[in-house]
């Protein structure tokens, strides 16, 4: 069947096909073409005969592409056995292109996605190149590391259900071809794993680190990280860029939640997540150097170096106004963690230290982190951080280059500019970058692929596949969720704690935008950059933990949004409300105001004029808290952003097990109080860092 036999079939009986193998001028001239299809590309060779140096459509193609398009929306089917020159003038008028490659006998099988029966699978096995110039031209050719951004994965059409084993094959595919290259080296692929595996769909979700620094438990992070390490390795990946150990003192940043606390003493004793990652070094290991232990422990990435959480005004990518004493005492002290445990690589930030870029900074990133510190493993960049240092953005490339490669950066984050490597190479040879500044990053790039054994064992284990959201890494999230649980308030009178529910109380109303959104309940950097609503991945929301904790005879009645009729009935024991943020990541997360949204307040004080009220707040942050909401509800927990396992609200609220959180950030009571943490002087929150209460006793803060 040619293509033209399948368009004739494909189409109803009222449509006209006409055809001819070249487009006359009267047909160019018709004005009734809904569009054309023009197929085009190579006739048929063999071995050495196929040689070709030009790589021009053969036949006249591009003319033929250019007089229909210039006349009729069009349609390109390029038939060929390799990539073909397509200069931007023509790519320009094209409408839509279809490399069919040499497609056989069964011409249908285009007319099947072109006419939308079938969606379109395929994915570029080869580099489809600009120039013949720039030949020969594949993965490995000046490649140090693929990264997937948020959201991104093997399948375009749905990304957000590719399995690990899809992203191992896609990743193990993108290996081959750098073996396959010149040099032979293997690629690092880098991906945001920053609680659990979190972009891979059925992955276990961890809570994020503001909850895990609600928990003060340096071993439960250490094993979240092995954990993580065996998902993301099983899934063909490398690297992760964790962890974040920000600094966080005003909670109007958009990324609080990366940050395990504001205290700086609290973020330290959780950087142990590193040795969870890569292993723990030697008592030999040299000071300094990366280390990976195996194949189930992937390269770590500390971020964001310096003081990205201590921005004026909680600005993301702001500036963090302060003396080279406080930066180094507050912000600074984690990475020495980091390092002393062997971690591989450091991020860059994208913010600044009064007023100087840190992607710029040379005094920083080499004089302090590389000289200083000694650092011996790689610096990144952030995405897309070279082009934020000038004005518009990547404006002037090539000085943006410069002054990052100069400044200390070694390996660069490089989403679209795809001319990065020839206006590095220009400036190379210019001499305004040195070659012994390329050395040194070379140099660290290779240090870290040796450490991490990629030269012995390059490809995916799929032995670890296993592993994934398996019962042993959830049952450790659900245990991470339920150490992470802050018990604000227990009973309007403190002589009758509220907690624990009674989980055989006849009827039971549950209510709010979070009681059974499991993308709300994980947040951020979940699935997407920015997190998603509904079911997302695979996990227990608060409303599923809730219907299996209770008892047989007990009735749950859930509305997302609680109803007159049910808020008038008398019958309930007690209320569960859960309300809180919904997902957000980086700048989009900023906010001045901090209130509880989608009318979270409301439905507090809706729900608890009514039946007694168990509060949970679901937050990157504190929120504000009004006095009179307070008095309302008659507990309230900060569950932070849990993940995917639910379980671990309940196993604690109907009392199998005690709250042990307590607040890794101070509470303010409004927010022109911010910003508000440990070491001002005007200290009055609502709540104090390390406040927390149990089931059993009033309090249980630091």
């Amino acid at each position: 069947t040619t293509i033209l036999d399948a368009i004739k079939a494909a189409v109803g009986d009222e449509t006209e096909v006409v055809y001819e193998q070249c487009p006359s001028a009267d047909t160019l001239a018709c004005q009734d073409f809904s569009f054309a299809i023009v197929a085009v590309g190579e006739e048929p060779y063999v071995e050495s005969l196929g040689d070709n140096s030009e790589l021009v459509i053969p036949l006249n193609g591009a003319d033929i592409i250019s007089s229909v398009a210039d006349s009729i929306p069009t349609l390109v089917i390029l038939v060929s056995g390799r990539p073909l020159l397509l200069e931007p003038l023509l790519l320009d008028k094209i409408d839509a292109l279809i490399a069919a490659w040499l497609p056989g006998s069964e011409g249908g099988g285009i007319a099947d996605v072109v006419f939308g029966d079938y969606d379109f699978k395929g994915r570029l096995p080869l580099t489809w190149f600009k120039q013949v110039e720039q030949l020969p031209l594949h993965i490995g050719i000046n490649s140090w590391s693929i990264l997937s951004s948020g959201g991104s994965g093997p399948f375009d059409d749905n990304a957000l259900t590719a399995l690990s084993s899809d992203w191992a094959d896609m990743v193990d595919g993108f290996q081959k071809s750098a073996l396959e290259s010149r040099l032979g080296i293997p690629l690092i692929y880098g991906i945001d794993a920053v609680h659990g595996n979190n972009s891979i769909y059925g992955a276990t979700i961890f809570p994020h680190n503001v909850g895990l620094g609600s928990t003060r438990d340096a071993d439960l992070v250490r094993k979240i990280g092995e954990a993580t390490a065996l998902e993301v390795r099983a899934s063909g990946i490398h690297y992760t860029f964790a962890p974040c150990v920000a600094v966080c003192r005003d909670p109007r940043w958009g990324r609080c939640y990366e940050s395990y606390s504001e205290d700086t003493e609290i973020v330290r004793k959780m950087t142990s997540i590193v040795t969870g990652l890569q292993g723990q070094p030697p008592h030999e290991h040299p000071k300094g150097y990366p280390f990976v232990a195996g194949r189930n422990n992937v390269i770590a990435c500390a971020k964001h170096f310096v003081g990205d959480g201590g921005t004026d005004r909680g600005i993301n990518e702001g500036d963090t106004i302060s003396s080279y004493e406080d930066l180094e005492r507050i912000h600074m002290a984690p990475y020495l963690d980091c390092i002393s445990q062997g971690v591989s690589t450091v991020m860059a930030s994208y913010s600044s230290w009064n007023g100087r870029k840190l992607h710029a900074d040379h005094f920083l990133l080499t004089e302090v982190l590389k000289d200083k510190l000694g650092f011996k493993g790689f610096v990144i960049s952030d995405w897309e951080g070279l082009d934020r240092l000038s004005e518009p953005r990547g404006s002037n490339y090539r000085f943006c280059i410069s002054t990052a490669i100069k400044a200390g950066i070694d390996m660069v984050m490089v989403p679209l500019k795809f001319d990065f490597v020839e206006d590095l190479i220009f400036l190379v040879e210019s001499g305004e970058i040195p070659m012994a500044r390329i050395d040194d990053a070379v140099e660290r790039i290779l240090r870290v692929k040796f450490v991490a054994g990629l030269f012995e064992f390059p490809f995916t284990d799929r032995s670890l596949l296993d592993t994934v959201g398996c019962k042993l890494h959830r049952d450790l999230a659900r245990e991470a969720v339920r150490k992470s649980l802050v018990l604000l308030k227990n009973g309007k009178d403190s002589k009758k704690p509220f907690l624990p529910l009674d989980r055989n109380a006849k009827r039971i109303f549950v209510t709010g935008t979070h009681a059974d959104n499991l993308g709300y309940q994980c947040g951020g950097w979940t699935a997407t950059w920015y997190g998603g609503s509904g079911r997302i991945t695979i996990g227990t929301t608060i409303l599923d933990a809730i219907k299996a904790s209770v008892g047989n005879e007990t009735e749950v009645v859930y509305e997302e949004f609680p109803s007159a009729d049910n808020l008038a009935r008398q019958d309930f024991s007690f209320a569960i409300v859960a309300v809180g943020e919904e997902p957000y990541a980086e700048t989009p997360g900023d906010n001045t105001e901090l209130v509880i949204p989608f009318n979270g307040a409301d439905i507090i004080s809706l729900v608890a004029n009514s039946i007694p009220t168990l509060v949970i707040l679901v937050s990157g942050r504190p929120l504000v808290l009004e006095p009179w909401l307070l008095e309302k509800m008659d507990a309230l927990i900060a569950a932070w952003l849990p993940g995917s396992e639910g379980g671990g609200i309940t196993d604690v609220i109907f009392g199998d097990y005690d709250f042990k959180g307590r607040l890794p950030v101070t509470w303010f009571k409004q927010v022109e109080q911010l910003p508000l943490h440990i070491g001002i002087n005007s200290y009055d929150p609502l709540f104090p860092l390390g406040f927390g209460l149990t089931s059993t006793k009033e309090n249980s803060s630091d």
